[in-house]
Protein backbone atom coordinates (compact mmCIF):
# COMPACT_ATOMS: atom_id res chain seq x y z
CA UNK A 1 0.00 0.00 0.00
CA UNK A 2 1.26 3.50 -0.89
CA UNK A 3 2.55 5.61 2.00
CA UNK A 4 3.44 9.25 1.47
CA UNK A 5 5.66 9.21 4.59
CA UNK A 6 7.86 6.45 3.15
CA UNK A 7 11.45 7.79 3.42
CA UNK A 8 12.23 7.66 -0.30
CA UNK A 9 9.05 9.61 -1.13
CA UNK A 10 9.76 12.22 1.55
CA UNK A 11 13.32 12.57 0.31
CA UNK A 12 12.17 13.11 -3.27
CA UNK A 13 9.80 15.85 -2.07
CA UNK A 14 12.61 17.57 -0.15
CA UNK A 15 15.07 17.34 -3.03
CA UNK A 16 12.55 18.90 -5.42
CA UNK A 17 11.84 21.75 -3.00
CA UNK A 18 15.55 22.40 -2.42
CA UNK A 19 16.21 22.54 -6.16
CA UNK A 20 13.46 25.13 -6.50
CA UNK A 21 14.92 27.27 -3.72
CA UNK A 22 18.70 26.86 -4.03
CA UNK A 23 19.13 26.40 -7.76
CA UNK A 24 22.82 26.89 -8.61
CA UNK A 25 23.64 27.96 -5.08
CA UNK A 26 22.77 30.13 -2.07
CA UNK A 27 24.82 33.07 -3.28
CA UNK A 28 24.02 35.29 -0.29
CA UNK A 29 25.34 32.78 2.24
CA UNK A 30 28.29 31.87 0.02
CA UNK A 31 29.17 35.56 -0.25
CA UNK A 32 28.79 36.53 3.40
CA UNK A 33 29.35 33.46 5.60
CA UNK A 34 32.73 31.68 5.74
CA UNK A 35 32.62 28.09 4.54
CA UNK A 36 34.03 26.83 7.84
CA UNK A 37 31.68 28.88 10.05
CA UNK A 38 29.58 26.92 12.52
CA UNK A 39 26.62 28.05 14.58
CA UNK A 40 23.38 27.18 16.33
CA UNK A 41 19.83 28.31 15.60
CA UNK A 42 16.58 27.88 17.51
CA UNK A 43 13.16 27.37 15.99
CA UNK A 44 10.92 29.63 18.06
CA UNK A 45 7.14 29.76 18.38
CA UNK A 46 5.40 33.11 17.80
CA UNK A 47 1.81 31.85 17.61
CA UNK A 48 -0.63 29.46 19.31
CA UNK A 49 -1.72 26.18 17.78
CA UNK A 50 -0.91 22.58 17.00
CA UNK A 51 2.68 21.90 16.01
CA UNK A 52 3.26 19.96 12.78
CA UNK A 53 6.24 19.31 10.55
CA UNK A 54 8.93 18.52 13.11
CA UNK A 55 9.63 15.10 11.65
CA UNK A 56 9.75 16.61 8.16
CA UNK A 57 12.08 19.38 9.37
CA UNK A 58 14.47 16.77 10.74
CA UNK A 59 14.51 15.09 7.32
CA UNK A 60 15.16 18.44 5.60
CA UNK A 61 18.14 19.25 7.81
CA UNK A 62 19.54 15.77 7.19
CA UNK A 63 19.09 16.07 3.42
CA UNK A 64 20.81 19.47 3.35
CA UNK A 65 23.71 18.34 5.52
CA UNK A 66 23.83 14.99 7.31
CA UNK A 67 26.34 16.42 9.81
CA UNK A 68 23.83 18.93 11.23
CA UNK A 69 22.85 18.11 14.79
CA UNK A 70 19.15 18.59 15.63
CA UNK A 71 17.80 18.53 19.18
CA UNK A 72 14.00 18.35 19.34
CA UNK A 73 12.17 19.71 22.37
CA UNK A 74 8.53 19.57 21.17
CA UNK A 75 7.09 16.91 18.88
CA UNK A 76 4.37 16.84 16.22
CA UNK A 77 0.82 17.13 17.53
CA UNK A 78 1.66 19.13 20.65
CA UNK A 79 -0.09 22.41 21.49
CA UNK A 80 2.39 25.28 21.33
CA UNK A 81 2.48 28.80 22.78
CA UNK A 82 4.54 31.90 21.89
CA UNK A 83 8.04 31.86 23.32
CA UNK A 84 8.56 28.11 23.25
CA UNK A 85 11.53 26.59 21.43
CA UNK A 86 10.66 23.64 19.23
CA UNK A 87 14.14 22.53 18.23
CA UNK A 88 17.76 23.57 18.06
CA UNK A 89 20.04 22.90 15.07
CA UNK A 90 23.83 23.12 15.18
CA UNK A 91 26.58 22.77 12.61
CA UNK A 92 27.62 24.48 9.39
CA UNK A 93 26.14 27.98 9.29
CA UNK A 94 25.81 27.82 5.51
CA UNK A 95 23.90 24.55 5.77
CA UNK A 96 21.51 25.95 8.39
CA UNK A 97 20.81 28.92 6.12
CA UNK A 98 20.14 26.65 3.13
CA UNK A 99 17.60 24.66 5.12
CA UNK A 100 15.97 27.59 6.94
CA UNK A 101 13.26 28.69 4.51
CA UNK A 102 12.14 25.21 3.49
CA UNK A 103 11.87 24.15 7.13
CA UNK A 104 9.84 27.24 8.01
CA UNK A 105 7.62 27.11 4.93
CA UNK A 106 6.71 23.50 5.65
CA UNK A 107 6.27 23.82 9.40
CA UNK A 108 4.32 27.08 9.34
CA UNK A 109 1.77 25.84 6.83
CA UNK A 110 1.60 22.35 8.30
CA UNK A 111 1.03 23.77 11.79
CA UNK A 112 -1.74 26.02 10.48
CA UNK A 113 -3.46 23.05 8.83
CA UNK A 114 -3.04 20.84 11.91
CA UNK A 115 -4.47 23.58 14.13
CA UNK A 116 -7.58 24.08 11.99
CA UNK A 117 -8.01 20.33 11.59
CA UNK A 118 -7.85 19.80 15.35
CA UNK A 119 -10.54 22.45 15.87
CA UNK A 120 -12.91 20.61 13.52
CA UNK A 121 -12.13 17.24 15.11
CA UNK A 122 -13.22 18.74 18.45
CA UNK A 123 -16.50 19.88 16.90
CA UNK A 124 -17.24 16.27 15.90
CA UNK A 125 -16.49 14.82 19.33
CA UNK A 126 -19.28 12.55 20.52
CA UNK A 127 -20.41 11.64 16.99
CA UNK A 128 -19.38 8.62 14.94
CA UNK A 129 -18.18 10.80 12.07
CA UNK A 130 -14.51 10.88 11.12
CA UNK A 131 -13.05 13.98 9.46
CA UNK A 132 -11.46 13.46 6.03
CA UNK A 133 -9.14 15.64 3.98
CA UNK A 134 -9.40 15.95 0.18
CA UNK A 135 -7.30 16.38 -2.97
CA UNK A 136 -7.82 20.16 -2.79
CA UNK A 137 -4.16 20.67 -1.99
CA UNK A 138 -1.32 22.88 -3.20
CA UNK A 139 0.42 21.35 -6.24
CA UNK A 140 3.68 19.61 -5.23
CA UNK A 141 2.91 20.19 -1.53
CA UNK A 142 0.30 17.48 -0.97
CA UNK A 143 2.65 15.32 1.07
CA UNK A 144 3.07 18.01 3.73
CA UNK A 145 -0.58 19.03 3.73
CA UNK A 146 -1.94 15.49 4.05
CA UNK A 147 0.62 14.80 6.77
CA UNK A 148 -0.53 17.89 8.67
CA UNK A 149 -4.18 16.82 8.47
CA UNK A 150 -3.27 13.49 10.00
CA UNK A 151 -1.29 15.16 12.78
CA UNK A 152 -4.33 17.34 13.48
CA UNK A 153 -6.53 14.27 13.93
CA UNK A 154 -8.19 13.79 10.54
CA UNK A 155 -8.21 10.59 8.51
CA UNK A 156 -6.45 10.81 5.17
CA UNK A 157 -8.71 10.25 2.18
CA UNK A 158 -7.17 8.87 -1.00
CA UNK A 159 -3.78 10.45 -1.72
CA UNK A 160 -4.23 10.83 -5.45
CA UNK A 161 -5.96 9.49 -8.52
CA UNK A 162 -4.05 6.23 -8.32
CA UNK A 163 -5.09 4.71 -5.01
CA UNK A 164 -8.89 4.57 -5.31
CA UNK A 165 -11.57 4.53 -8.01
CA UNK A 166 -13.72 7.45 -6.92
CA UNK A 167 -16.55 8.01 -9.38
CA UNK A 168 -17.72 11.61 -9.15
CA UNK A 169 -20.38 13.62 -10.98
CA UNK A 170 -18.32 14.31 -14.10
CA UNK A 171 -17.34 10.64 -14.38
CA UNK A 172 -21.02 9.67 -14.17
CA UNK A 173 -22.01 12.21 -16.82
CA UNK A 174 -19.16 11.33 -19.20
CA UNK A 175 -19.76 7.58 -18.73
CA UNK A 176 -23.48 7.85 -19.45
CA UNK A 177 -25.02 7.43 -16.01
CA UNK A 178 -24.58 5.64 -12.69
CA UNK A 179 -25.00 2.08 -14.01
CA UNK A 180 -22.68 2.64 -16.96
CA UNK A 181 -20.02 4.21 -14.75
CA UNK A 182 -20.15 1.41 -12.18
CA UNK A 183 -20.19 -1.37 -14.79
CA UNK A 184 -17.12 0.13 -16.46
CA UNK A 185 -15.35 0.61 -13.12
CA UNK A 186 -15.98 -2.96 -11.98
CA UNK A 187 -14.75 -4.32 -15.29
CA UNK A 188 -11.65 -2.12 -15.25
CA UNK A 189 -10.87 -3.07 -11.66
CA UNK A 190 -10.70 -6.74 -12.64
CA UNK A 191 -7.86 -5.92 -15.06
CA UNK A 192 -5.63 -4.54 -12.30
CA UNK A 193 -2.98 -6.73 -10.72
CA UNK A 194 -4.19 -5.44 -7.34
CA UNK A 195 -7.84 -4.35 -7.48
CA UNK A 196 -8.57 -1.14 -5.56
CA UNK A 197 -11.61 0.19 -3.72
CA UNK A 198 -14.49 1.59 -5.76
CA UNK A 199 -16.37 4.54 -4.27
CA UNK A 200 -19.12 6.61 -5.86
CA UNK A 201 -20.59 10.06 -5.36
CA UNK A 202 -24.34 10.59 -5.63
CA UNK A 203 -26.05 13.95 -6.10
CA UNK A 204 -29.61 13.03 -5.25
CA UNK A 205 -31.91 10.30 -3.99
CA UNK A 206 -32.51 8.88 -7.46
CA UNK A 207 -28.79 8.26 -8.01
CA UNK A 208 -28.59 6.77 -4.52
CA UNK A 209 -31.36 4.29 -5.36
CA UNK A 210 -29.42 3.22 -8.47
CA UNK A 211 -26.27 2.60 -6.47
CA UNK A 212 -28.14 0.64 -3.81
CA UNK A 213 -29.69 -1.55 -6.49
CA UNK A 214 -26.29 -2.31 -8.04
CA UNK A 215 -24.11 -2.52 -4.91
CA UNK A 216 -20.46 -3.58 -4.98
CA UNK A 217 -18.98 -0.26 -3.80
CA UNK A 218 -16.75 0.42 -0.83
CA UNK A 219 -18.39 3.70 0.20
CA UNK A 220 -21.13 6.08 -0.93
CA UNK A 221 -20.39 9.81 -0.96
CA UNK A 222 -23.48 11.99 -0.61
CA UNK A 223 -22.63 15.33 -2.17
CA UNK A 224 -24.35 18.60 -1.24
CA UNK A 225 -27.08 16.93 0.78
CA UNK A 226 -28.57 19.00 3.60
CA UNK A 227 -28.32 17.42 7.06
CA UNK A 228 -32.00 16.41 6.90
CA UNK A 229 -31.67 14.81 3.45
CA UNK A 230 -28.44 13.15 4.56
CA UNK A 231 -30.15 11.66 7.62
CA UNK A 232 -32.91 10.22 5.44
CA UNK A 233 -30.36 8.81 2.99
CA UNK A 234 -28.42 7.14 5.78
CA UNK A 235 -31.62 5.50 7.01
CA UNK A 236 -32.24 4.20 3.50
CA UNK A 237 -28.69 2.84 3.20
CA UNK A 238 -29.26 1.17 6.59
CA UNK A 239 -25.66 0.19 7.23
CA UNK A 240 -25.15 -1.63 3.92
CA UNK A 241 -22.33 0.73 2.91
CA UNK A 242 -20.14 3.24 4.76
CA UNK A 243 -21.24 6.80 4.04
CA UNK A 244 -19.46 10.08 3.44
CA UNK A 245 -20.84 13.62 3.37
CA UNK A 246 -19.19 16.28 1.22
CA UNK A 247 -19.83 19.65 -0.35
CA UNK A 248 -19.25 23.03 1.28
CA UNK A 249 -19.24 21.76 4.86
CA UNK A 250 -17.50 24.13 7.30
CA UNK A 251 -17.09 24.71 11.03
CA UNK A 252 -20.57 26.27 11.26
CA UNK A 253 -22.40 23.31 9.73
CA UNK A 254 -20.06 20.46 10.65
CA UNK A 255 -21.77 19.44 13.90
CA UNK A 256 -25.16 19.17 12.23
CA UNK A 257 -23.69 16.83 9.63
CA UNK A 258 -21.87 14.82 12.27
CA UNK A 259 -25.11 14.23 14.16
CA UNK A 260 -26.79 12.58 11.14
CA UNK A 261 -24.97 9.31 11.75
CA UNK A 262 -22.71 9.65 8.70
CA UNK A 263 -19.41 7.74 8.89
CA UNK A 264 -17.11 10.30 7.23
CA UNK A 265 -17.18 14.00 6.43
CA UNK A 266 -14.74 15.41 3.88
CA UNK A 267 -13.75 19.07 4.18
CA UNK A 268 -11.65 20.71 1.47
CA UNK A 269 -11.11 23.80 3.62
CA UNK A 270 -8.64 21.82 5.75
CA UNK A 271 -5.97 22.51 3.15
CA UNK A 272 -7.17 25.40 1.01
CA UNK A 273 -8.46 27.93 3.58
CA UNK A 274 -5.81 27.94 6.28
CA UNK A 275 -3.66 30.59 7.98
CA UNK A 276 -0.07 29.54 8.63
CA UNK A 277 1.29 29.65 12.17
CA UNK A 278 4.12 32.11 12.83
CA UNK A 279 7.43 30.40 13.54
CA UNK A 280 11.01 31.65 13.19
CA UNK A 281 14.51 30.19 13.01
CA UNK A 282 16.99 32.50 14.71
CA UNK A 283 20.72 32.26 15.33
CA UNK A 284 21.44 31.62 18.96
Amino acid sequence: MFSYTEPAYVRAFIQSALREDIGEGDHTSLATVPADAVGTAELKVKDRGVLAGVELAQAIFTEVDASLQVQIFITDGAWIEPGQVVLEVSGSSQSILRAERLVLNCMQRMSGIATYTRSLVYILEGTRAKLLDTRKTTPNFRLAEKWACKIGGAVNHRYGLFDMILIKDNHVDFAGGIKAALDKAFSYNKTLAKPIDVMIEVRNESELDEVLAIGGVKRIMLDNFTPDRLRDAIRKINGRFPTEASGGINEKTLRAYGETGVDYISVGALTHQVKSLDLSLKAK
